[in-house]
């Protein structure tokens, strides 16, 4: 090993000192992104208008460059202007001063309201950032920082840039930078002092002047005149007399239904604290020359009142706690519980004493099993009643989650039908007083799949809101969703309407719930037309409105009228209600047996329409008025027809699942074809019955218009006749239609098997409703909820008038209709409309309180009102509002009060003391309470221009800025100086 290694220590290292070091090539990536972003030459903008800084554009860009290992970003702040003209551009004079140093003398936007440190402080409107580009990183040692800023000289001097550029160092909460610009012959240093607390000799304007003066260290005796901008900051954070006017809602009057603005059904508003925090108020005076004004450590002449320039800004509790807010959060909550209605409320439930016994969804296995009892006293709602007491009995008063008069009163809410002994008839139980449908409020239930805002659905969303906020909570949703429940089964079993619900079929724009409740709706009214139609029958069980009847009664309607009726079958169509399901059940026992047989028999038959023309006419609605019969020149009768099987929304994705599954091959298609044919069969075969001796032909004439087409042709005679046959798709071979027809026979409607069986429809629906868990529920009716939420932040923005706020709402609307509508929409974007919708209502709120604090309604002058009304919303929807008048002004005078009764309570000043302190105003000065608390802020920049560093140079903008406040001092100096000689 030795003698390997001899030859290699001959070797020498040559260092090559024309490769770049880590600190070059840091520099040249500054001058690649200086270069790279343009800011190379000196383009100057427009003279910087009054308010640019708060009302103008910001823009800012970023990028990441590393000092070896150590990464750092750069990013450009500036002003979005509008560009200059290219002449102005081209005139480049030598001599020109870059636009920062001038920047540094523009009065126009001294302590901008909202900006970003540097702007305020420096008033530029454009510069360079470089700081670790790690939130914890931090450039702390002086050498480094020093080895920073010479790193920027350097870059800006390569690139010619005339944009300052920054270097941030020490920790990034104390916000401090040193920086530099760099002009034709010129160069600005930015430095900067913080300190934890302000020296006592700089503690006021003659000491921060002395440092100025000593800092520029200019060489001309008559020093040039320095000018002053100062603004002091007071705030007031003791309303005083102003308590916060929101009540909280009394809970133990929400059963005798006066609630202090909240019942049921009505959803409480208002933030429960006061969400306007402080007022801070901002005295400033913009251009002062040094020696006006006296400001040291024994007198000052800067009285607040005397100010000329008053601003206000108020500071917003952080989330205020909101009541309408909370109470849709509280129930979104529910969505992810996991818990069924068993599990919160106890099994004990349904259970009796020493025995395991089903609950309610096996009431009906229960009926068919031996019994000694008589059978009346085993129906399904006597099980559901008999359980109703189980429940009550064994959960005991203490227990129940729900206090009887409370659940009381929301289910006489709910149901105002079930005020007398027995619900109300059809016709007022679904009598709703619908507000006008065309109104926008009305119908946002189609963006959101919710439910009309006079819906049952609605009012349980609501009633189950304030259960869960108010009234027990998860148990308590429980208990009411299960009294619900057992409601409806009450209703199916005794034919009693479910009020709130619009007639007709399921709405496939609302929720799902809805949806099964209006369902359950049809299978009432199905069942009860058909309990009605036994008793009839029963009465008259010899002739019942016979349909031939019906059909006279068409004849006599003209053919305008024919199109209504079939669209409404009205009365009419009632009488084979009345008799068609409770004939099909029992048909046999029925009087007119005989003839069913002998039209069964011959319908049999496989003869043509000369034998069907032998039947006798059955369930005809009405006479057509203009179609004939083709083959024997009948009038052709429109029949009763069964109605289509409503259906839900899961229903139909159900059935469009099994059609798909059928695949495409040739027996999947006819099957397809053969369950989507189930009406038209049930129609066809009304036809035949109202028309013996019809064909296909007339039903296509009657059914499908279009696939008869029909052409003029000259016959053997010369005349001009008619000739119609079917369309070519009508005619394709093994067509459905045909199929059908062939199968058809001449069945009326009322003794067709049930197209829709509404007994097993409405068990499917209350089984549906009893395995719901609350968390489902929740699911189901949060729509509903955040529906009533944004209706009653509109209604409450109404009162108000805030036209911020108004944008607001429409932007949630939108938002909120984009993300319900979709099936399972994701919890972060539903939990986002709920924050949108507590933010409005703290707005709203922030609204209330200020107009309560600044009297606008005590006003009696009409212009002073609007001048209040004004000023209170510009406060709201600006960073700082300027107080006409000063301390003069409405406003100003209202503020000036506040403050005043702040320090008297403070002091506990009695103000009858206060009268009695006359005398000279001195005295009173010296004797009184001063109307202002020290000042938490005072803030002063201080102008000048001065040659420097000799008395020959160039005379360029010198700025320093100071804020001393309790626990901070700060000097931020932009101290410039002409290179050309030095």
């Amino acid at each position: 090993m030795a003698a390997d290694s001899e030859p290699e220590s001959e070797v020498f290292e040559i260092t090559d000192f024309t490769t770049a070091s880590e600190w070059e090539r840091f520099i040249s990536k500054v001058e690649e992104v200086l270069n790279d972003w343009k800011l190379i030459g000196n383009p100057l903008g427009k003279p910087l208008e009054k308010g640019i800084f708060t009302s103008g554009t910001w823009e800012e860009k970023s990028d990441e460059i590393s000092f070896a290992d150590f990464k750092f970003s750069v990013t450009h702040h500036y002003l979005v202007q509008e560009s200059t003209d290219k002449e102005g551009k081209d005139e480049l004079l030598e001599d020109v001063i870059p636009q920062s140093m001038q920047d540094l003398l523009c009065m126009n936007n001294d302590f901008p309201p909202r900006a970003h440190c540097l702007v305020r402080w420096y008033g530029l409107r454009e510069f360079v950032v470089i700081a670790p580009a790690a939130h914890s990183d931090a450039v702390l040692s002086e050498s480094k920082c020093n080895l920073l800023l010479s790193s920027v000289s350097i870059a800006l001097g390569n690139t010619g840039c005339q944009v300052p550029l920054f270097v941030q160092i020490h920790h990034k909460w104390r916000r401090m930078y040193v920086g530099e610009c760099q002009g034709p012959g010129v160069r600005t240093d930015f430095e900067m002092v913080h300190l934890r607390k302000v020296p006592n000799q700089y503690t006021h304007l003659s000491g921060l002047l002395d440092i100025f003066k000593s800092k520029i260290g200019c060489p001309l005796t008559p020093l040039p005149p320095v000018s002053i901008a100062i603004r002091f900051t007071y705030v007031l954070q003791d309303w005083q007399q102003y308590f916060w006017p929101q009540q909280p809602p009394d809970i133990d009057a929400l059963v005798g239904g006066e609630v202090g603005g909240l019942e049921f059904g009505k959803l409480p508003f208002g933030a429960c604290e006061d969400p306007i925090s402080e007022l801070h108020l901002a005295t400033m005076w913009p251009h002062l020359t040094e020696g006006i004004i006296v400001d040291n450590d024994v007198y000052s002449d800067l009285d607040p009142i005397q100010a000329p320039h008053w601003s206000v800004r108020v500071r917003k509790a952080e989330n205020p706690q909101c009541l309408l807010g909370d109470f849709v959060t509280e129930f979104f909550k529910i969505c992810r519980r996991k818990e069924s209605t068993d599990e919160i409320l106890g099994r004990s439930a349904f259970e009796e004493e020493g025995k395991e016994t089903a609950d309610i969804t096996h009431a009906l296995s229960k009926l068919t099993e031996p019994a000694s009892v008589p059978i009346h006293k085993l129906s399904v709602s006597n099980m559901v009643h008999t359980a109703k007491k189980k429940i009550r009995k064994h959960r005991g008063v203490e227990e129940s989650p729900l206090n009887n008069d409370v659940l009381n009163t929301i289910l006489l809410f709910l149901f105002p039908d079930a005020v007398s002994e027995k619900p109300l008839d059809v016709t007022t139980s679904t009598d709703n007083n619908y507000p006008p449908s065309e109104s926008e409020d009305y119908n946002l239930y189609n963006q959101f799949k919710s439910a009309p805002s006079d819906s049952l659905t609605y009012k349980l969303a609501l009633c189950l809101c304030m259960i869960n906020f108010y009234h027990g909570g998860l148990k308590g949703v429980a208990h009411l969703w299960q009294e619900f429940v057992l409601e409806m089964r009450f209703r199916w079993e005794n034919n009693f309407l479910i009020p709130g619900l619009a007639s007709g079929p399921p709405d496939l724009r609302c929720c799902l719930l809805h949806q099964k409740l209006q369902m359950l709706n049809c299978c009432i009214e199905r069942k009860k037309a058909r309990d009605e139609g036994k008793k009839t029958s029963a009465s008259n069980n010899v002739t019942n409105i016979y349909p031939g009847d019906a059909g006279k009664a068409g004849d006599q309607l003209g053919p305008d009228n024919l199109k209504e009726i079939d669209k409404d079958k009205g009365e009419v169509a009632k009488s084979w209600d009345s008799w068609s399901d409770s004939e099909e059940e029992y048909f046999e026992c029925l009087s007119d047996t005989e003839e069913l047989k002998g039209n069964g028999q011959e319908s049999g038959k496989k003869g043509g329409p000369k034998e069907m023309a032998n039947l006798r006419p059955e369930g005809r609605l009405y006479q057509h008025g203009k179609l004939t019969l083709l083959h024997n020149g009948e009038p052709l009768y429109i029949p009763v027809t069964q109605e289509p099987a409503p259906m839900t929304e899961d229903l139909l994705e159900e059935q469009s699942e099994v059609l798909a599954k059928l695949g495409t091959s040739a027996e999947g298609a006819h099957l397809r074809a053969r369950m989507q044919s189930a009406c038209l069969l049930s129609d066809m075969e009304s036809f035949k019955a109202a028309n013996p001796g019809c064909s296909l032909e007339d039903f296509v004439r009657w059914y499908s218009p279009r696939d008869y087409i029909e052409e003029e042709m000259i016959d053997e005679k010369g005349n001009v006749v008619l000739k119609g046959e079917l369309s070519a798709r009508m005619k394709i071979p093994s067509n459905m239609w045909v199929e059908a027809w062939e199968t058809a026979k001449p069945v009326p409607a009322r003794r067709q098997r049930r197209l829709f069986d509404d007994t097993r429809e409405a068990e499917k629906v209350l089984h549906y409703l009893a395995i719901q868990k609350p968390a489902d529920l929740a699911r189901h009716l949060l729509p509903c909820v955040i529906h009533a939420a944004i209706l009653k932040v509109k209604e409450e923005e109404s009162l108000e008038n805030i036209s911020s706020v108004k944008k607001i709402i429409k932007q949630i609307i939108s938002h909120s209709s984009k993300v319900l509508h979709f099936p399972n929409p994701e919890d972060k974007k539903l939990e986002e409309i709920i924050h949108q919708i507590t933010n409005v209502e703290a707005l709203i709120a922030r609204a209330r309180s200020l107009k309560a604090k600044f009297g606008t309604e005590k006003c009696e002058q009409e212009e002073e009102k609007e001048d209040l009304e004004r000023f209170v919303s510009c406060l709201l929807e600006q960073p700082e509002v300027l107080v006409t008048g000063a301390g003069r002004g409405h406003a100003g005078r209202i503020i000036h009060k506040l403050f005043v009764n702040a320090q008297r309570a403070a002091a506990m000043t009695p103000p009858e003391e206060e009268l009695k302190r006359m005398g000279s105003p001195e005295e009173r000065r010296q004797n009184s309470v001063s109307d202002f608390p020290p000042p938490a802020g005072r803030e002063f920049i201080l102008r000048t221009t001065v040659p420097r560093p000799a008395p020959y140079s160039k005379a360029l903008p010198q700025r320093m800025y100071s804020v001393l406040t309790k626990e901070d001092f700060r000097l931020a100096g932009a101290f410039s100086s002409d290179t050309s000689f030095f």
